[in-house]
């Protein structure tokens, strides 16, 4: 999927036109809402796309919606702030929109270069273009007193500032924007610093240089080990309390190695393509999903499955570095996917120790059953560090005491780094909101309402504010294995159903089905709005009732049926009684059903029902996605991550759902419905 020549022309053509003032947003059109999208990134572009759209989808007239990008291309950090081969540690399956699939020559990740040329294509594929305003900065977003908002903005080439007056606000300006640098007494002795947005390519690194990476986060942990496989002198990374690393692949491992079986060297599944929804996010009773079952159950079964593949459960071949212990479960932390550096970490430890730990009996017994194919690292390593607690005028770096095994190996070292990398990730802040909300304080008579800016008060599903849903925030969510792609695409469905369509939703948006899809971050976190990627989909998509039931999945899969069904959707939620046809008989139907419960919760799940139902959902749910199902192998990720979580989790389901004090039967779970809060509004007739 490349850009045409006509789709570039058209890009460059909206872009002098904007600059001669031929686009001109506050030019008086008959529009039933105008919205202003903050950002171009992916958030920013499948927001305004799903606006653009809205009158095709949800029975409302027009909107008129523009997208203000400071950057010169849209695609947000995938654009500005990435450097030299660097490629997406989530999947391409999952991270591409759920109606604009990947090329087929595309792998399972696309490089950070290629996601930017596919989100060019997108605003093509869907003619974007001339509602996209690049080299435009918005200066401040003021809340008028009757409730509307006026944006104001500049384009940067030109100096020209204007104002536009719009109903509401998607603020999609992303996590990753402002640099956080914490400060490190004696930083200023360091010949070379710099935060990780500034670094663009190896060379960077210089040659013979001692290369000190600040963060152990996926960032951090990628140019680790771009640094350690370059001419470097000497490369130290160093955290605060520990990370886990995790494939971004499924691990492929021999089974039974000492009678002389090599690895198959066939690709796995990604990593976030591999966990099956059934009874683990689908069809789950409310007592067992906000219960930390399902968390302790992925806890001991990652933990287990890293020992038996690379002999350590703290991380993929990670020997040291854990998480602190308050931190130390899949329920608590951010995967660390970026895991090229794991082998190069362990290194030391594995054979630099001046007396090694000599393997256990139980580890000389799993090695001879299981093997695994670890990366050799040719004698090169990385130096775990703990912070630096300062940097001496001489340059010379004085660690923390953490008390792990990193400081007693790295304290009776002399550290002087000739570059230090901050790999610190950033800030989340919102100028234009700041001046609007200093003025409300300045001035206590003024009537009109602050922004609502922490994430802690974006109260509906981490989007916007209970009181306020006229603004809101897409993409600022952080799932623990996944993206962020995805989770604001479903964001923005939902956000602008209740803002312009809100009989599609059936039932109210309520706080108690938020807390099981929330990380559960120790106090002292920096970054608390993590969350399940699989819960917080599925939960979604149950707010718009695009969640389909058992029932309705089999008979979608199994049976094609005519125009003029038993029941026919009005399109304002209310379902109007039609003739009776006869159904035929799917070619490839039996594929749908397999590819809902055993695949991830991919969007276009979701995109078969609903209020943004798609035909070509089904198509890509029986080709592509089948495709993945059938390259599972049938113990580590059919049985291990499908069956048995199945086996236990689905007749707890059942059984509550049956028992359970009223709050459902076993027939409303068959039915797709999850207790009393989930009763899907087409009545069960309609599918029988």
């Amino acid at each position: 999927m490349q850009v045409t020549e006509r789709g570039a022309t058209r890009h460059w053509m909206c872009a002098c036109l904007w600059l001669r003032g031929g686009f001109k947003p506050a030019a008086a059109l008959d529009v039933f809402m105008r919205v202003a999208v903050i950002g171009g990134g992916p958030s920013g572009l499948v927001t305004l796309k799903y606006l653009l759209t809205a009158h095709q989808f949800l029975g409302v007239e027009p909107i008129e919606a523009h997208l203000f990008e400071s950057d010169d291309a849209v695609g947000g950090t995938f654009y500005a702030r990435t450097y030299e081969d660097a490629e997406l540690v989530s999947s391409t399956q999952l991270t591409t929109f759920s109606d604009f699939r990947a090329s087929k020559t595309d792998g399972d990740f696309m490089s950070a270069k290629r996601y930017v040329q596919y989100l060019n294509d997108y605003c093509t594929h869907f003619n974007l273009w001339p509602n996209i305003h690049l080299n435009t900065r918005v200066d401040s977003v003021t809340r008028m007193l009757k409730g509307k908002h006026v944006v104001t903005y500049t384009v940067k080439i030109t100096g020209e500032t204007s104002e536009w007056e719009c109903d509401a606000i998607a603020v999609c300006s992303g996590l990753h924007v402002t640099p956080h640098i914490p400060d490190i007494p004696g930083i200023e002795h360091v010949p070379v610093k710099m935060h990780s947005s500034q670094f663009k390519e190896k060379k960077q690194f210089g040659v013979d240089k001692t290369v000190m990476i600040l963060g152990s986060g996926e960032t951090g942990s990628d140019l680790s080990w771009m640094a350690v496989i370059s001419q470097t002198k000497r490369v130290v990374m160093c955290h605060r309390s520990g990370f886990h690393f995790a494939p971004k692949r499924n691990l492929s491992p021999i089974l039974f190695p000492i009678l002389g079986r090599k690895s198959s060297g066939e690709l796995t599944v990604p990593l976030d393509n591999a966990r099956a929804s059934l009874f683990d996010t689908a069809y789950v009773h409310p007592l067992l999903r906000n219960h930390t079952a399902l968390w302790t159950f992925y806890n001991i079964y990652v933990r287990t499955f890293l020992w038996l593949n690379t002999g350590t459960p703290e991380g993929l071949d990670q020997v040291v570095g854990e998480p602190d212990p308050q931190k130390n479960h899949v329920s608590r932390i951010f995967f660390n996917k970026s895991s090229n550096a794991a082998p190069y970490i362990s290194y030391p430890y594995k054979h630099l120790q001046p007396s090694p730990t000599p393997p256990t009996l139980l580890s000389r017994i799993r090695s001879a059953l299981i093997g695994s194919t670890l990366k050799d690292t040719g004698g090169r390593y990385i130096d775990l560090a703990p912070w630096p607690q300062s940097i001496s005028p001489q340059g010379i770096v004085t660690f923390q005491n953490n008390h792990r095994p990193e400081w007693e190996r790295m304290r009776q070292q002399t550290i002087k780094p000739d570059i230090v990398i901050f790999c610190t990730g950033y800030n989340q802040e919102y100028p234009f909101f700041t001046a609007h909300n200093a003025s409300l304080c300045n001035k206590s008579g003024k009537a009109a309402k602050r922004y609502v800016v922490e994430h802690t008060e974006r109260n509906v599903r981490g989007i916007w504010n209970r009181d306020d849903p006229s603004v809101g925030f897409i993409g600022f969510l952080r799932p623990s294995l996944g993206a962020i792609p995805p989770l604001a695409e479903m964001q923005a469905q939902l956000w602008i159903v209740q803002l312009v369509a809100p009989h599609w939703i059936p039932r109210p948006l309520d706080s108690k089905d938020e807390e099981h899809y929330r990380l559960r971050h120790p106090a002292e976190s920096r970054v608390k709005y993590g969350v399940d990627h699989e819960s917080y989909v599925y939960q979604l998509g149950l707010d718009m009732d695009s969640a389909m039931g058992v029932m309705e999945v089999l008979r979608r899969g199994l049976w094609e049926r005519g125009v003029g069904a038993l029941w026919k959707g009005e399109g304002d939620g209310t379902w109007k009684k039609t003739k009776k046809k006869k159904k035929k008989k799917k070619k490839n139907g039996w594929k749908l059903p397999l590819v809902w419960g055993l695949g991830a919760n991919y969007n276009v799940k979701f995109r078969m029902k609903g209020p943004w139902r798609w035909e070509g959902a089904e198509e890509v749910m029986e080709t592509e996605l089948w495709r993945m199902i059938k390259r599972r192998r049938w113990f580590w990720e059919h049985f291990c991550l499908s069956l048995l979580p199945m086996m236990i989790f689905g007749p707890v389901s059942l059984l509550v759902g049956e028992r359970g004090m009223g709050l459902g039967s076993k027939k409303e779970m068959v039915n797709g419905v999850e207790g009393r809060w989930m009763r899907e509004k087409m009545p069960l007739e309609a599918e029988l």
